[in-house]
């Protein structure tokens, strides 16, 4: 039997980077998925079958916007009308923008904190409530180094981070006596297309290559100097919904390549 047989998985932000190496591991674990994000709808659609085929389990997509709470509860109730339930909660869903706080645009920081934290808070809610009920369920929030750490510039991602981890401990505590965990993932840099963005933007501010630019960006916070792994993280992930990690909770568990450490 596959360790996640049997389960139901929403993944947001799977569209692409983490959620979807995550959303892609606990597929071949055995997890019905429910996918979320955003991106080309037919590039999304073959992504989805091909998961669905090489998995051979049900993969949905539900198109939810995640900046309106309104919609990120949605998101868990039409997971549990087309799959029966939500077993497992990966909250993943994130943006990024970067800029001094004087100069810092109301509207984005607006837009960090309603997706990179507020959205995990409104389907943790709707997705407790039916986790609760049947007695078991996993909620993993993918934070970052920045939610244990800062960077200047960031405000608002750090921000958000740190109140991941917070409500991760929260939700933890609140479900600790259940078969409920809850648990944050904090990866440093990952070679995703939202740091791909961060990196481009460096090549261009300092009109050097986007391979210096690279190892500029990992080298100065990751000791490894070198991406980590989306897969990686999948499977840290998997571990965390298993039964061998049934007494995890309340944890924010670093893969960074030895950032946090300094």
């Amino acid at each position: 039997m596959k360790s996640l047989e049997n389960k139901v998985a929403v993944v947001t932000g799977s569209t692409s980077g983490i959620g979807l190496a995550i959303a892609q591991r606990m597929a071949h674990a055995g997890a019905e998925i429910v996918m979320n994000g955003f991106g080309d709808p037919a590039e999304i659609e073959r992504t989805r079958e091909a998961l669905a085929a090489s998995a051979k389990v049900p993969v949905h997509f539900i198109p939810a916007d995640l900046s309106k709470g309104a919609e990120a509860q949605m998101l868990i109730r039409q997971a549990i009308a087309i799959a029966k339930r939500v077993d497992i909660l990966v909250n993943n869903a994130g943006i990024q923008h970067v800029a001094s706080i004087p100069e810092f645009p109301d509207e984005k920081w607006d837009a960090v904190i309603a997706i990179n934290l507020s959205s995990a808070f409104h389907t943790s809610k709707i997705a407790l409530a039916d986790m609760q009920k049947r007695g078991w369920g996993r909620v993993i929030n993918i934070a970052s180094a920045h939610g244990l750490v800062a960077s200047v510039n960031k405000s608002a991602y750090v921000a958000a981070k740190h109140g991941i981890v917070g409500l991760t401990k929260v939700t933890a505590l609140e479900n600790a006596k259940t078969n409920i965990t809850c648990n944050a993932i904090c990866p440093g840099w990952v070679d995703t297309p939202l740091v791909r963005k961060q990196i481009e933007a460096r090549a261009a501010a300092q009109s050097i290559s986007v391979e210096e630019a690279t190892q500029q960006l990992v080298g100065e916070k990751q000791p490894s100097e070198r991406f980590v792994s989306p897969e990686h993280l999948a499977e840290l992930a998997v571990f965390l919904c298993s039964e061998a990690g049934s007494s995890i909770t309340g944890s924010s568990y670093t893969m960074d390549g030895g950032w946090t450490a300094q």
